[in-house]
């Protein structure tokens, strides 16, 4: 998943592979999400703040200087106009 190093930059929701149906997959990251927040963030939050604050900085750092307009639009033009 492009932009999210597991434990350190956030936490990725929902299994690696797609489901079959639209239904079922909502029902999967549903819980997927639930499972993540109760054995993992929520835990972090209120047992270990100062980890949890690190990794909210590792998010903003690393994913905030990457994912920019200005990259964006030179991918876009070199997918776009560059064979």
């Amino acid at each position: 998943m492009e932009g999210c190093v597991e434990g350190v930059t956030g936490w990725a929701m929902g299994p690696a592979s797609p489901g079959t149906a639209a239904q079922d997959e909502c029902v999967r990251d549903a819980a997927a999400l639930y499972d993540k927040l109760e054995q993992l963030i929520v835990p972090l939050f209120y047992g270990n703040r100062p980890r949890f604050g690190t990794v909210m900085r590792h998010a903003i750092a690393l994913n905030g200087s990457f994912f920019t307009t200005q990259r964006m639009m030179q991918q876009y033009m070199v997918k776009a106009y560059v064979l």
